[in-house]
């Protein structure tokens, strides 16, 4: 068990998983990346600049004060623009006094319920499309009917070029923020993406941007390194291909869902990857578990869980007085003895603090983890061509 302030990580995957014939040297290809990353780190147009402690955002408190007093929030996005700042308010949500609602989908019963809301002026809504061309979310704002000219309710996080999204903005005259075009989406919560939601929500941005590089240095880069190369490993070798997320902490669900975009995005490529499925427990025992330990050897699991809460008052009587959480951890441990005796690969992800930092470490650490993954397998883990692929024939088939 390797341990660390908020965080406990334990890696259990057999040597078999790990095998793979005429493969590159990681051990040796790993330092070379983590250095060309330091190298980098205070580029201000490098991507994991973001995680630097000198990276400046393009606002400050006094930009958003007048944007704190809504009680009421609208965020519109689609992946990468908006997953963050769903996991920031979950993961967060005891903290927060306001009301968020993210709109990451074409659906018109969530569009219904938002229009017959009463006074749409009084609900602040945050646009954010890096490229400014995203169909959905301007087409989302359309059907909204939302944007008016000099309208106090709207900021919008694009592109500073000619795009759809950033015209509009020049015409209407609305508040706009900046999205860096060198950061992609996936990798751009710790960015204005994520930090303006979470300043709104009220979140300590400071603290969640706090201790970002831990895992490039000193012991933490142990704990990066080794799930780097395992995982490359076992990525190479291409037996291992789907990635069950079995969750026992609802606060982590929309935490995951950010993780499986990053992972699937970044690393499905050339016939390679991964395919991370999010899976709340204990409700998938009930469902899953059987294809899971008994059906076919192709999966990877990690298992999140917190610290038994102390604050657990409950007493289930038939259960001899278990606290809830005490079930959970039982029915925890009773899954990693099955997967331990079936000889099934996991890893451990147990958290001890739900504050802002451990939320950074988590964004900070899988980034890292799977960009690095990436170069080891000579996979660019920036890219998305498929996804352009799709999006440019949308747009032919729409015009």
């Amino acid at each position: 068990m390797k341990k660390n302030q908020k965080i406990i990580y334990k890696n259990s995957i057999q040597k078999e998983f790990l095998k793979h014939k005429n493969g590159k040297n990681f051990e040796i290809f790993f330092p070379k990346i983590i250095k060309n990353i330091l190298l980098n780190i205070n580029n201000s147009k490098y991507l994991f600049n973001t995680l630097n402690d000198n990276f400046k955002l393009s606002f400050n408190s006094k930009d958003l004060h007048f944007f704190k007093k809504f009680k009421t929030v609208v965020v519109i996005g689609m992946g990468g623009s908006i997953l963050g700042a769903k996991a920031i308010y979950t993961f967060l949500k005891k903290k927060i006094k306001k009301d968020f609602l993210f709109l990451d989908n074409i659906d018109e019963n969530k569009l219904k319920e938002i229009k017959n809301k009463k006074k749409l002026e009084k609900i602040l809504f945050i646009i954010i499309s890096k490229s400014g061309n995203t169909i959905e979310t301007l087409s989302n704002i359309k059907v909204l009917k939302i944007i008016k000219k000099k309208s106090k309710n709207i900021i919008v996080i694009s592109e500073k070029n000619q795009n759809h999204l950033y015209s509009l903005v020049k015409k209407m005259q609305l508040f706009h923020i900046e999205h860096r075009r060198y950061i992609g989406g996936r990798y751009s919560v710790l960015s204005e993406v994520g930090m303006v939601p979470a300043f709104l929500m009220g979140i300590n941005i400071l603290e969640l941007r706090k201790n970002l590089l831990s895992y490039l240095m000193g012991k933490n880069k142990n704990i990066l390194k080794d799930s780097s190369i395992k995982l490359a490993k076992i990525l190479q070798k291409n037996k291992l291909n789907t990635i069950i997320f079995l969750n026992y902490t609802p606060e982590l669900n929309n935490f995951l869902y950010w993780c499986q975009q990053l992972i699937a995005e970044s690393l499905g490529k050339k016939g390679k990857g991964f395919l991370p499925v999010v899976s709340p427990a204990p409700k998938d025992h009930h469902s899953l578990l059987q294809l899971y330990l008994d059906g076919p050897k192709n999966k990877l699991f990690y298992i999140f869980s917190k610290e038994t809460d102390k604050k657990d008052k409950t007493k289930i009587d038939f259960l001899k007085n278990k606290k809830l959480s005490q079930v959970k951890t039982a029915q925890k441990n009773s899954f990693l003895k099955s997967l331990k005796n079936k000889g099934i690969p996991y890893r451990e992800f147990k958290i001890k603090d739900f504050d802002e930092q451990t939320l950074g470490e988590l964004f900070s650490y899988f980034m890292l983890e799977t960009s690095i993954i990436g170069k080891l397998v000579n996979i660019n883990p920036f890219d998305q061509p498929a996804v352009e692929e799709v999006k440019i024939n949308t747009t032919k088939i729409l015009l």
